[in-house]
């Protein structure tokens, strides 16, 4: 006679065979959402002749900033800008930033929009790649703003001018 708890090992075993199969089941996996197309940003052109079209580079420092704080902005006549932020910290490597997009006037104001940044596209609905600068003065190559962060001076650069490295 077979006890009674031997005779059901063999029905435990091919009920847990059943679970770890179900388990291991091919499971069809729910869509994918809808991908939303990039929006673009179409530039304005700026009027011909104006002032604020070429390459202005700032170099100072800032407020809580440890080293010097270079920004390169290239304002083209189709509207579109570069913009390049470069902090240098004595012997260690300059760190950097690298943005691209529009820019135009507003009465009195440079408005700068960042469609891309260090390659990558932004989301556009984003404030914090709009920057709204106040035109304090402007005369020949020297260029003054005032921002949220405080003032810029700026001069005018050769066309082609980059950041040294």
């Amino acid at each position: 006679m077979i006890p009674l708890y031997r005779s059901r090992i063999p029905a435990l075993c091919a009920g847990s065979l059943l679970a770890l199969l179900a388990g291991c089941a091919v499971h069809k996996p729910a869509p994918a959402p809808a991908v939303k197309h990039a929006e673009t940003v179409q530039c304005r052109a700026a009027p011909q002749g104006d002032a604020l079209i070429g390459t202005w580079l700032s170099v100072g420092r800032e407020k809580g900033i440890a080293g010097q704080l270079r920004t390169l902005f290239v304002l083209h006549p189709d509207g579109t800008m570069a913009y390049a932020e470069q902090l240098v910290r004595g012997k260690r490597p300059p760190q950097g930033l690298d943005e691209s997009g529009c820019w135009h006037r507003e009465g009195q104001a440079l408005v700068l929009r960042t469609t891309q940044s260090n390659g990558a596209a932004v989301d556009l609905h984003d404030p914090i790649y709009v920057n709204r600068y106040a035109i304090v003065s402007q005369a020949g190559s020297a260029l003054t703003l005032r921002g949220r962060d405080g003032v810029l001076k700026a001069r005018r650069m050769p066309q082609g001018y980059r950041l040294p490295y």
